[in-house]
């Protein structure tokens, strides 16, 4: 005998009895061996009733026609639930940081491009080292000519006035300090060339003119080199008395000089001795100065008063330039542009380079001076030995092992004293 309740008896969704007999309760018995229904779906996988008149008794409290929190008035589950009480998914920090660093990464290679762009356009690449003859052969590393002329281009009477540059018309520019700044792989190298040095103005190719001059075995100052014939000139008569090749030259006037020292707020420089010269407009106790623009061209060019004179001379000026290129590669400087242009516009707006020197140049020109200045690297003056009417000759033995080091880009050994 089939104990399940007749389906015709109109049980379930639709009955018109108030609630089931108490068979339909034991949702779990089985009689006479019948197979149990299939258990039911998940509830959001049951679909609505369409109103058959009968209900299995399988449908998870459908039976009564439900009225639960987000189903239809008809005791299924119309989808909603879901939709009303899910819980928004937590902020993904990770892709929000990786986002605001992209842009930020941006914005830092855009504004590198165009200083680079803007920087590149105020380079002045006046020197045609293609000029130059009878040039040695080059050896390992990079070897800069840097020179600081006492041109006034740019001043105002008041300003020779206030730096003490004197009134030296235009054509007459002279070389106020050279050196030679060897970079390589064993160390950095900066060599200070006196300007009284006692060399020979070989033969030469006129700047200007094409026209050649020839050698006449003439000996001068090593600075007359520039006021004849330009900086063409002065590389061809530096690598003549030394056998090495220069790869590239870099030169500033007094005012530009000046100002990158005033836009780095200063430098700071320790002065061994007293010094107080007229003529250059020092005034320095010993002691340590931050020096400004006014005041470091002072210290540079002294030359007068010193125990060692041009010798001594030189060395200020290394040790100046040091201390100002390790004091300008800074990231206060680099990175703050309020500080960067205005240093940068000041020295190019007074610098003078070969037609072949980039940036990149320039930079790596910068970087092994303020290495020079840490410790890193070597400096020196020329070897001197002796004076032939009141010029410093160098000392041959010395010069050609410097030189020979320097073409090897080994470490030098060689000493200035």
């Amino acid at each position: 005998m089939n104990d399940w309740p007749n389906r015709d008896q109109g049980y379930g969704r639709g009955s018109a009895h108030p609630e089931p007999e108490g068979a339909r309760v034991m949702r779990h018995v089985q009689r006479g061996g019948a197979p149990r229904p299939p258990a039911a779906p998940p509830r959001a996988s049951v679909p609505p009733q369409q109103g058959y008149g009968y209900d299995d008794g399988y449908s998870e409290g459908q039976v009564y026609g439900g009225g639960g929190r987000g189903r239809g008035g008809d005791g299924y589950d119309d989808g909603s639930y879901g939709d009303q009480y899910a819980t928004r998914p937590a902020p993904n920090r990770g892709r929000q940081f990786k986002r605001i660093l992209g842009t930020l990464l941006v914005v830092v290679l855009v504004w590198g491009v165009g200083t680079y762009f803007w920087a590149d356009s105020q380079l002045k690449g006046e020197v045609d080292l293609a000029k130059v003859i009878e040039r040695p052969e080059a050896g390992d590393g990079t070897n800069y000519l840097i020179v600081g002329s006492d041109s006034r281009e740019g001043l105002t009477s008041a300003d020779r006035k206030r730096l003490h540059t004197g009134s030296a018309g235009e054509g007459s520019s002279r070389t106020d300090s050279m050196m030679i700044l060897h970079t390589g792989s064993n160390g950095d190298t900066l060599i200070s060339l006196p300007r009284d040095s006692n060399v020979e103005i070989p033969s030469f190719v006129g700047s200007d003119s094409g026209k050649k001059f020839p050698g006449t075995g003439r000996t001068t100052k090593l600075n007359a080199a520039y006021s004849e014939d330009g900086p063409e000139l002065l590389v061809r008569t530096v690598e003549h008395n030394t056998g090495l090749k220069i790869d590239h030259y870099a030169e500033i006037g007094f005012g530009g000089f000046a100002k990158i020292v005033d836009a780095v707020g200063g430098v700071d420089i320790k002065v061994e001795q007293p010094m107080k010269d007229k003529k250059s407009g020092s005034d320095f106790e010993p002691g340590t100065h931050t020096m400004n623009g006014e005041q470091s061209l002072a210290f540079v060019r002294q030359r007068y008063g010193l125990a060692g004179g041009d010798l001594d001379r030189t060395k200020n000026q290394q040790k100046f330039l040091s201390a100002l290129a390790n004091q300008t590669a800074t990231p206060s400087t680099i990175i703050n542009p309020f500080k960067l242009y205005p240093t940068m516009g000041a020295g190019l707006d007074t610098l003078v380079v070969d037609k072949d020197m980039s940036l990149f140049d320039l930079a790596g020109m910068f970087w092994a001076m303020k290495n020079v200045s840490g410790g890193e690297g070597k400096s020196m003056n020329m070897p001197v030995s002796g004076s032939v009417n009141g010029n410093l000759v160098w000392d041959k033995a010395k010069l050609q092992q410097l030189v020979e080091q320097l073409k090897n880009d080994e470490k030098v050994t060689v000493s200035d004293e």
